[in-house]
This record gives structure tokens, C-alpha cells and sequence, in this order.
């Protein structure tokens, strides 16, 4: 192991929501001290974890034991197309599909909140990016709950009493059932100030090449950023259970971030403690045999 191996050693549980803890975001950094010293070090360390990265899952592909969910959810311009961009950089496509979930389409909306990214769960020996997720559904409706209007629920289920329990009860339940049948769930939080939030916004204005990514929207559901959080702290409070946990991962520093994903990923990998499939004395005296013709 190199000294910057040693001296760079990043905790996954420094980011980890314990099931049943409030969270208070106010007390989650959104900026820590970086775990590099300069931009070539940090590529130096992100090429180590994409190659660790890359090696664990063609054993995930192999071994076709487990399943992989990876959950990205922050505030616009946190990052989350980036981390993956560059966290997931040296992994096989064939292996590994993102998907990003936007307002739900028409018939989205005739079935349940969950159903519509419950179709696209990664299958054993994959790995599922989902980039935003079925927990807009108590987030941004939260925010806004005139858009509950919209999804055709009866009188009775558009109780804000109970709506937001119920839907968290919904949400962990089904984590629940996919941990017991072989997936994997990594939530990240990419927890972004709104002052960072500011120069980016400023960024994507005054970089042509980054203006495509700016629109009004984005600066008016700035106004609701007290309400994003409120709804992020219930939210992750709710469903950040020991299966299927949350990690809040300070986001003002996008390589930091990046580093920090990547490392929470490995060590959720690594104790999968996947295995090559073992080949019995039938298989290896076929393989033999096969070697041998292959010799002639």
C-alpha cells in the first residue's frame, strides 16, 4: 500500500445515517477539509478506487449473487451527473445502466409512485444508477403538494396527515423486499450549500458552454430551499434504516465528493464478500479435455 493509500484513508462511516437518527442538516458540513493536497493526487486517488471499482464488479457479474442500487438525491447543481460521470467511469456498460427519472409521464401517473422505477431495478450481477428517484415522490411533492392533485388519488389517500408516513412506510417496505432478495441499496445525499449552490448558478450563466444547463426554474425553486431541506431531513430520517442506508456526503467540494462516493461504494462491495464461482472435478476434467483439443 502506497503512504497516499495510508495517509488519504477516507471513513464511509462519517457520511452513514444510523436508522432512527434525526438528521438535522444544519449540523451535516457540507465542506470538509479535502482528502487531497493537489488535483493530480486526487487523480491518482479516483483512478485507484474506478480500478477497485471496476474489479469488484465484474465479480458482482460473476459470483450473481446480489443486485446493486445505487440512489443519488441532492439539490440542483449538487454534482450527482458528475460523481457518476467520473465514479463509474471504469465500469463495464454492459453491466451497469443509469436512469434519470423526470416529471412522470401521463401513464406513469395511472399507477402507484413506486412503479414506475420499480421496473427498472438492477437484476442480480448489475449495478442500477438511479439519478433522482422514487424519492421525489417525498421530496419535491412534499415541497409542493399540489402536484398530489395530479397523480389521481382518492380523497382518502390525499390526507397530508398521513400521506408522507404512509409513503415512507411504502418506500422502506420495498427496500425491505429487495435486501431480502439480493440488492444492495446505497442512498447518497449530496448535501450542497446554497452559497455553492449561488456560484454555480453564476457558472452556468457566464460559461457558454454551460448555459444549456440554466433555466428560470432552477432560480424559482431556489425560494423553496428552507422547504427542500425540511423535506430532505424528514425524509432521510424516515427511511435511512440499516439495509438500505442513507449517507449524507458534503457536496461544496466536487472531488472531495467524488472520493467520498467512490470509497462508500467500495467498502459496501467488499463486504459482499463475493467469490469467483467454484468449478467441481466434472467441469475442470471437461475444461482439460477441451484445453487439450485446443493444444492440437
Amino acid at each position: 500500500m502506497s503512504p497516499w493509500k495510508i495517509k488519504m484513508k477516507i471513513h464511509s462511516k462519517d457520511f452513514h445515517v444510523r436508522e432512527g437518527e434525526l438528521v438535522s442538516l444544519r449540523k451535516w458540513p457540507t465542506n470538509v477539509k479535502p482528502v487531497y493536497k493537489t488535483t493530480e493526487q486526487y487523480r491518482q486517488l479516483l483512478g485507484q478506487h474506478v480500478a477497485q471499482l471496476s474489479a469488484l464488479q465484474q465479480l458482482l457479474y460473476a459470483s450473481n449473487r446480489y443486485a446493486v442500487l445505487l440512489i443519488f438525491q441532492a439539490m440542483d447543481t449538487a454534482g450527482k451527473d458528475g460523481a457518476i460521470k467520473h465514479v463509474m467511469s471504469g465500469v463495464n456498460p454492459q453491466g451497469c445502466q443509469v436512469f434519470s427519472f423526470k416529471h412522470p409521464s401521463a401513464a406513469e401517473l395511472q399507477h402507484d409512485f413506486l412503479w414506475r422505477t420499480t421496473r427498472d431495478l438492477p437484476e442480480r450481477g448489475r449495478i442500477g444508477i438511479f439519478n433522482r428517484s422514487y424519492y421525489e415522490e417525498v421530496l419535491i411533492t412534499r415541497v409542493h403538494p399540489e402536484i398530489l392533485s395530479s397523480e389521481g388519488l382518492s380523497e382518502t389517500n390525499l390526507d397530508e396527515t398521513t400521506i408522507w408516513h404512509d409513503r415512507y412506510r411504502s418506500i422502506t417496505e420495498l427496500e425491505r423486499h429487495l435486501f431480502s432478495n439480493g440488492t444492495r441499496i446505497i442512498k447518497f445525499f449530496l448535501h450542497l450549500s446554497k452559497e455553492e449552490q449561488r456560484k454555480r448558478f453564476l457558472e452556468r450563466i457566464d460559461e457558454p458552454e454551460k448555459n444549456w444547463k440554466f433555466s428560470l426554474a432552477d432560480i424559482e425553486e431556489r425560494e423553496f430551499w428552507k422547504d427542500y431541506m425540511s423535506a430532505y431531513e424528514k425524509c432521510i430520517s424516515a427511511t435511512s434504516t440499516t439495509n438500505a442506508p442513507w449517507y449524507v456526503v458534503p457536496a461544496d467540494d466536487k472531488k472531495n465528493a467524488r472520493l467520498f462516493v467512490s470509497q462508500i461504494i467500495l467498502d459496501t462491495l467488499v463486504g459482499l464478500n463475493m467469490t469467483y464461482p467454484n468449478t467441481d472435478a466434472n467441469r475442470q476434467k471437461e475444461l482439460q479435455a477441451i484445453r487439450q483439443r485446443l493444444a492440437k
